[in-house]
């Protein structure tokens, strides 16, 4: 081979060398330059704050405040015995229907018995005395008017008369008073109503304390006695319907009347008390049930914001708004009514504002954020929403 060939042979080498080269070193500065504008892309993803945006709106419609109770008797007392003795029978038991003046049970008092026959007894004694004292005072009346007796004498006939009266007085109303436990020997129903329990059984002593021997309840109508708080109280009103529900009783709703209000505050809890008033003629409700008492209030027209928009720091209740450069500033509210999902603004918003919903403790003033709508994508990246040019 001749020395020009293998010159030429060598520069064809040297030049695909220096090409090989130069595609490699192009590739790699591509490949950096791609890779720079990726990674640039994902820090400028990974430093956005994307947020979902709830607008400030005036509360126009009516809400329903859910408040729990229980439900009583219209009227329920526990029946004692003033008689002393020991339960000679009893005709009802849990469950029976008893009308007003019925007996429900009666008493053996052989100790008020043996009493009364000795104050009975005590009562003859007393008016024999006041006979005799009568009978030597007219004697000595007509004495005193023949002037056969002093006066100092006819007086002192007058006074034992006097005192003889007495005495037959006091036996008598005491006589009286004990006849009249013995009618505490029957004990009779108050009312018509219900027996929901009965505490004694035959042969029981009764010491004439207030210890209950039944206790009855009117079970038609029922009543349920709720605490409003004081912010609602100003739109509770007497005549004001209200649904009872229960829990076991899925779909039913019970409909009740507001009856009774204490109008007045209760300083310890801040809530007044109302009387609920609900009919009970099918008998299906139950005294002493727990149930849902749902009074309905006029819409407040008030600023009403969610309830996930909210702030709370030691600076005090804040609310994140975006404005429309999509810049957030931290404003400062005061609440009004709570309606669990939902509040009242009192102060610090106008109407119409965007506000961050659920706000993230580090979001701060100033902070550029970027909108989201509330579907995502496949990929799970959230879907910019395009925002205005500006001007």
């Amino acid at each position: 081979m001749s020395e020009k060939n293998v010159i030429a042979k060598s520069k064809i080498w040297i030049i695909g060398f220096l090409l090989l080269l130069g595609f490699g070193s192009a590739n790699t500065i591509y490949n950096r330059i791609t890779n720079a504008r990726v990674l640039e892309k994902e820090v400028e993803n990974q430093t956005k704050i994307y947020v979902k945006l709830a607008v400030v709106k005036n509360s126009d419609t009516p809400q329903v405040l859910k408040l729990p109770g229980t439900l009583l008797g219209f009227s329920q007392s526990p029946i004692a015995a003033r008689a002393s003795g020991y339960v000679k029978k009893w005709y009802t038991d849990i469950g029976s229907v008893v009308k007003k003046g019925e007996v429900l049970a009666e008493i053996d008092t052989p100790e008020l018995d043996q009493l009364l026959a000795q104050l009975f007894a005590t009562q003859q004694q007393a008016s024999e005395s006041m006979q005799l004292a009568k009978l030597s005072l007219e004697r000595w009346e007509a004495l005193r008017k023949k002037d056969v007796v002093s006066q100092q004498e006819y007086e002192e006939k007058k006074s034992l008369y006097s005192q003889a009266t007495a005495n037959y007085n006091a036996a008598s109303a005491n006589a009286e008073r004990t006849r009249q436990l013995t009618v505490f020997k029957k004990v009779i129903a108050p009312y018509s109503g219900v027996i929901t329990k009965r505490f004694v059984d035959i042969g029981d002593l009764i010491d004439g304390t207030t210890k209950p021997l039944f206790l009855i309840a009117k079970t038609d109508p029922l009543r349920v006695y709720i605490n409003v708080p004081q912010s609602y109280t100003p739109w509770i009103k007497i005549g004001q319907g209200a649904d009872i529900t229960l829990d076991e009783q899925k779909g039913r709703v019970f409909i009740g009347e507001v009856t009774k209000l204490a109008s007045a505050i209760d300083p310890t809890s801040r809530t007044m008390q109302v009387e609920v008033s609900l009919g009970n003629k099918e008998k299906q409700l139950l005294p002493g049930a727990f149930v849902q008492v749902n009074l309905k209030l006029p819409a407040s027209n008030a600023i009403n914001i969610p309830s996930n928009t909210l702030l709370i720091r030691k600076e005090g209740i804040q609310v994140a708004i975006v404005d429309e450069q999509n810049k957030v500033s931290l404003q400062k509210i005061k609440l009004g009514r709570d309606y669990g999902v939902s509040s009242d603004v009192i102060d610090g918003l106008k109407g119409g504002e965007r506000l961050v919903l659920n706000p993230s403790d580090s979001l701060s003033d100033g902070d550029i954020v970027t909108i989201v709508a509330d579907e995502v994508k496949k990929d799970n990246k959230p879907v910019e929403i395009p925002q205005k040019a500006k001007p």
